[in-house]
């Protein structure tokens, strides 16, 4: 009978030593939570027998019970990576065409092909929705939805009016070269960059070059000049009148207002360009130039003190933020900002019922009873803290310790097998 009481303790050891060196061996996995094996004593002899004479029959594995203490919170450089300070779950779909759900603790998050966010298997992190406003909808598991990054934000609109307000120096001279030329600095005085955009969104660059026409006046408190200004998107030079106009003529009487009336008010200037066809082929476009009435002309240098177009550029995914609460937000290159969901925390009664399923994921079962779908901070549920990961809760020291243990009580039983073996030798011996 010893000899198979010993057996139980080799079992018994091997289990323990076995789960001790899982547990090492994921020291470094992110989210990971260590095992403990865990043991009960055998007693073989019937109810009849007295208690004092009862002798125990060895050990079996009472099962191998995880431990969900938290790991070291370690700081990552994603944004998108998060992790649960407390209790709590990250709740994840991985097949997209089933109901299913996975949670894990490893926020190691990364952003797929398709712009859904997922862990490093694929499967996809559940939010709750919420409203245009950020506000979070439902918290139910119903209303669950996979977490996407729409790369694109706003409704492109093509550029249809452009304002440039300037200072013009009244003591500017004529250039030294008669015919304007775009790519001859000394045929015009200034030049001012506009960003434009077409119908689809897409940025040009509208460069309008300005060019005095006429010399300053002997009396130096005279500011009065006229002016021509030419426009280029792109490439393409913008013209009027079916192309017979290409530049747009403007003046500044003694005081330096622009474009005076028979009052001696000062009037914008206002050229509506003919159609054009962007270089992105997209769809003809009409620009309009306006030179509002704060264009002026002074002594002073020149300078843009307005400059405005209405065009607006389709937003490009720029980064991801999450906060305390779990809402996540884009944020575009046109400014926009918006409200993609808040990411789901799920707890259980009972977390250690839980089955594992490798890669730091675990999988409800009627032991850990139904998970509790709640948010950061509320319910019981942990807090949300982005920009950080969590690491193993395995402890090494301990771990090494436990394994010198098990060893030994390796030893042991094997020991006191052979001593069982060597006791049957002898009465086998004796028989002969």
């Amino acid at each position: 009978m010893s000899f198979y009481t010993s057996l139980s303790g080799l079992k018994a050891s091997q289990v323990d030593m076995a789960s001790i060196s899982h547990n090492l061996a994921n020291v470094g996995t992110t989210g990971f939570k260590k095992s403990r094996a865990e043991f009960a004593d055998v007693i073989a002899s019937n109810l009849s027998v007295a208690p004092t004479q009862m002798v125990g029959s060895g050990t079996v594995v009472k099962g191998n019970r995880q431990q969900f203490g938290e790991g070291n919170l370690v700081q990552s450089s994603s944004s998108l990576d998060i992790a649960i300070a407390g209790d709590g779950f990250l709740a994840l779909k991985q097949d997209p065409t089933k109901d299913g759900l996975t949670f894990t603790r490893n926020g190691s998050l990364r952003v797929d092909s398709n712009q859904f966010v997922t862990d490093a298997q694929g499967a996809r992190l559940q939010v709750y929705p919420v409203d245009g406003s950020g506000n979070v909808v439902a918290t139910t598991r119903a209303s669950l939805t996979d977490l996407v990054l729409a790369g694109t934000s706003g409704k492109p609109e093509g550029t249809e009016n452009v304002t440039l307000g300037t200072n013009m120096n009244a003591r500017s001279v004529v250039p030294s070269t008669a015919a304007f030329s775009r790519f001859d600095a000394t045929s015009y005085n200034e030049s001012i960059a506009t960003t434009v955009y077409d119908g689809a969104g897409n940025p040009m660059t509208m460069t309008t070059y300005l060019k005095r026409t006429t010399a300053p006046n002997a009396d130096p408190t005279n500011l009065s000049s006229t002016w021509e200004a030419y426009s280029f998107v792109g490439d393409q030079q913008m013209t009027t009148g079916g192309g017979v106009g290409k530049s747009v003529q403007f003046s500044f009487d003694a005081t330096g207002k622009i474009n005076v009336d028979a009052g001696g008010a000062a009037q914008a200037v206002t050229t509506t360009f003919d159609s054009f066809m962007p270089a992105s082929g997209i769809a003809q476009q009409q620009i309009k130039l306006t030179l509002p009435t704060t264009t002026v002309a002074s002594t002073k240098p020149f300078k843009v003190d307005t400059q405005q177009q209405d065009g607006i550029a389709v937003g490009r995914l720029q980064g991801v933020t999450i906060n305390e609460k779990g809402i996540v937000t884009a944020s575009y290159s046109n400014g926009d900002t918006k409200a993609l969901g808040q990411v789901a925390i799920v707890n259980f009664s009972n977390s250690a019922g839980l089955r594992q399923m490798g890669n730091s994921n675990w999988q409800a079962t009627g032991l850990s009873g139904d998970p509790s779908f709640a948010s950061s901070g509320e319910n019981g549920a942990g807090s949300l803290m982005s920009g950080m990961i969590e690491g193993s809760n395995v402890d090494i020291t301990e771990e090494l310790v436990s394994l010198i243990a098990a060893q030994r009580n390796f030893q042991a039983n094997s020991k006191a097998l052979d001593t069982s073996n060597q006791i049957t030798r002898s009465i086998l011996d004796l028989r002969a």
